[in-house]
């Protein structure tokens, strides 16, 4: 799907949907926080966005979906999230859930599956276990081999829609020995099975959320025919580990939407509450808080633009993108939104103040992006163990494997760019030191300079100021190695799961998102519209970064804010999303 193709479906969605500001419209903002309060899981919402069909387009189009690009489906629920991160969760549950099926099913239950959610149907990812979590090796559930299939008996708990669903992929033991072979994958249709081998746990009383069904099942011998064992027996491990990657890479669509309404009420606060003669936006000490917010967004936006899209042109590498976006932009965002606190002040504690209650409520929901489908610890830890081979490939590597990373960079990263049909079957579990963001940074660095040299007065000014602040943060790279170094001579047997590998993973996601900025912003520099692109809201997006390693080192000047801000007012007086996509919204009444 091109890009004027994608514009064009979101702002489909967003008319149906219509303004989130009115109370009476399909997805208003009052509806949500009544949903909220209740704790009501949000049917009606899910229903209309069935009936608009957003659920197919994340679904294969060779079998009855409408999936070309990863990103349609992204973005679809990016939509969805900046009204309800609760209904977008619970839509997007079915649509991980077939990931297994997608990756490793035959092309019968992929076809049986998507008829099923056409009509109704949904399915939930029985992974977790009460007393094992993300420690899958150690999970109990045993699928047990008898005539005409297995019985599965287990536990599986903290599962998303797992009451409401009908079907549940359930990952259990097939193996009599434990080890990564042991484990397969079935799916359970909850309503063929005899009824005295399946009780439905308690739905759990959640803290953001609140209307979601997190809950669980326990099973006692359910029966699955052979029919609906995925992939070959012993697989279930690789098959649910690539379909995690691809969760890790999607889920921050939820965190997008989430801080793009946040921001957007504290617009609708500052830019209409007056003191002392001025609009609350023109302090200045609350206009970089609004911009430094923004930036992060955009931080955010322009990594997972790479994430996304990974998935298709460059799957080998996906072990490492997905979890860079997995950590860094829940963390990070979360960290902004908090931020945002203090603009909003009195009001952001009010649960009756209208719609500015929609950021109470966002700062709750965004939590969930930090631990499902792998948290913090997890993703840190994959980093960890590929870190060695990342460091010395950047530090090695030629100007051939250079060029070939530069190649897929703008495809990775050129928003109008054609990617190749999505298999997540060839996606690997490590990537051998490849993460073409970073092997491609020189090259984006001569972009930039170069588009400098061509842009005028303060906008080139600008942009030689960020290529000097990106070169500062991809020169990281060689410390990295060299920390990395000592650390392992120091710790030995130890440095793997030692605090000081989780601490540089984080400094390389830092890296990544420096080049991941750099090269959204050269290779979809002439598909951008105004106010985009723009070369200070580069230099903010790569200070945000920058600071995270020194924090009282300012790169913006007032001048350099003041632009930001200019393009900040531009597309929230345009009604667009905050993004570099810069989707139209559903037309405001006010």
């Amino acid at each position: 799907m091109s890009k004027a193709d994608l514009v064009a479906l979101v702002a489909d969605l967003e008319r149906y949907l219509g303004d989130p500001y009115e109370a009476g419209t399909r997805m208003s903002f009052a509806r949500v926080l009544e949903s909220d309060e209740r704790e009501e899981y949000p049917n009606s919402f899910v229903n209309q966005l069935r009936r608009f069909g957003v659920h197919v387009y994340s679904l294969p189009a060779e079998q009855g979906g409408k999936a070309g690009n990863v990103e349609t489906g992204f973005n679809l629920m990016r939509m969805v999230a900046r009204r309800d991160p609760t209904t977008a969760t619970a839509m997007v549950i079915t649509n991980l859930s077939f990931m297994p099926v997608w990756t490793a099913g035959t092309d019968e239950q992929k076809r049986l599956l998507i008829e099923d959610f056409k009509h109704g149907g949904g399915l939930s990812w029985g992974l977790s276990e009460r007393d094992h979590g993300s420690d899958l090796l150690a999970n109990e559930t045993t699928a047990e081999k008898v005539d005409g299939g297995y019985l599965l008996t287990g536990e599986k708990w903290l599962i998303g829609n797992a009451t409401v669903a009908g079907k549940m992929a359930v990952f259990a033991r097939t193996g009599k020995r434990p080890g990564p072979a042991a484990y397969s994958i079935f799916i359970l249709d909850k309503h063929t099975a005899a009824p005295e081998t399946i009780e439905e746990l308690p739905v759990e009383t959640l803290h953001g959320l609140r209307a979601l069904d997190l809950s669980g099942i326990r099973l006692k011998g359910a029966f699955v025919p052979d029919e609906w064992r995925i992939g070959r027996e012993g697989e279930g491990l690789e098959i649910a580990l690539k379909s995690s990657q691809a969760m890790r890479a999607v889920i921050s669509s939820l965190a997008l939407g989430a801080v793009d309404t946040t921001l957007r009420v504290n617009l609708d606060f500052t830019e209409n509450r007056v003191l002392f003669g001025d609009p609350v936006s023109d302090v200045p000490y609350t206009r970089r808080q609004l911009t430094e917010a923004f930036a992060d967004l955009m931080v955010a936006d322009a990594v997972s633009l790479g994430a996304s899209r990974g998935l298709q042109a460059a799957p080998e590498q996906v072990s490492v993108v997905s979890s860079v976006a997995k950590y860094l932009l829940p963390t990070m965002l979360e960290k902004s939104m908090s931020e945002l606190n203090t603009v909003l002040g009195a009001r952001m504690f009010l649960r009756g103040q209208g719609h500015y209650s929609m950021h109470q409520k966002m700062l709750r929901d965004l939590l969930v992006t930090n631990f499902a489908d792998g948290n913090t610890v997890v993703n840190l830890r994959n980093l960890g163990q590929q870190l060695d081979g990342l460091l010395a490939k950047a530090a090695t590597a030629d100007a051939g494997l250079r060029g070939a990373a530069a190649e897929r960079v703008a495809v990775l990263f050129g928003m109008d760019a054609e990617l190749p049909v999505y298999q997540p079957w060839k996606q690997e579990l490590f990537s051998r030191g490849l993460d073409d963001a970073v092997l491609a940074a020189p090259d984006g660095l001569e972009r930039l300079r170069s588009l400098a040299e061509d842009a005028k007065d303060a906008e080139r000014d600008r942009l030689r100021r960020a290529a000097a602040v990106a070169e500062v943060l991809l020169e990281r790279i060689a410390p990295l190695a060299e920390r990395a170094t000592r650390l392992k001579a120091d710790l030995g047997r130890g440095y793997s799961q030692s605090p000081e590998l989780f601490a540089l993973a984080k400094e390389y996601c830092l890296v990544h998102a420096a080049a991941a900025c750099v090269h959204t912003y050269v290779h979809s520099h002439d598909v951008l519209e105004d106010p985009l692109p723009s070369a200070a809201v580069l230099l903010l997006q790569l200070e945000r970064l920058r600071r995270q390693l020194w924090p009282a080192e300012l790169v913006t000047d007032q001048d350099d804010i003041d632009e930001v801000m200019r393009v900040l007012r531009h597309l929230y007086r345009d009604n667009r999303m905050f993004s570099h996509w810069q989707f139209p919204l559903g037309e405001r009444a006010f």
